[in-house]
């Protein structure tokens, strides 16, 4: 088992930045690929950026390349999402997960573990 729990969400008005974690217990954090992803009311689950297990390769969804940065520290088994130029598009619940397999994966039901989410607003 692996318990996840993301903090960093809150306010910020367009342009601003913020810098999710998700910090990993119950097993070591290289064991897994890690991915975060978004929910807006409404909306379903939609993949955000993912990042391999030693860091070596990262995945993005579209809208958010050359603004979100994946990053991870597996010696501190915490898992970094630094957001820049947000837009009001931005806004949701963001959730870290954990995969099991070698690959990075952009699938929600690839992942086997979830955190609780962390909620982002960005107001025009």
């Amino acid at each position: 088992q692996v318990q996840l729990v993301e903090s960093g969400g809150g306010l910020v008005q367009a342009g601003g930045s913020l810098r999710l974690s998700c910090a990993a217990s119950g097993r070591t954090l290289s064991n897994y690929v890690m991915g975060w992803f978004r929910q807006a009311p409404g909306k379903e689950r939609e993949f955000v950026a993912a990042i391999s297990r030693t860091g070596g390769s990262t995945s993005y969804t579209d809208s958010v390349k050359g603004r979100f940065t994946i990053s991870r520290d597996n010696a501190k088994n915490t898992v970094y999402l630094q957001m820049n130029s947000l837009k009001p598009e931005d806004t949701a619940d963001y959730y870290c997960a954990a995969d099991g397999g070698v690959v990075v994966r952009t699938t929600p039901a690839n992942y086997d573990y979830w955190g609780q989410g962390t909620q982002v607003t960005v107001s025009s």
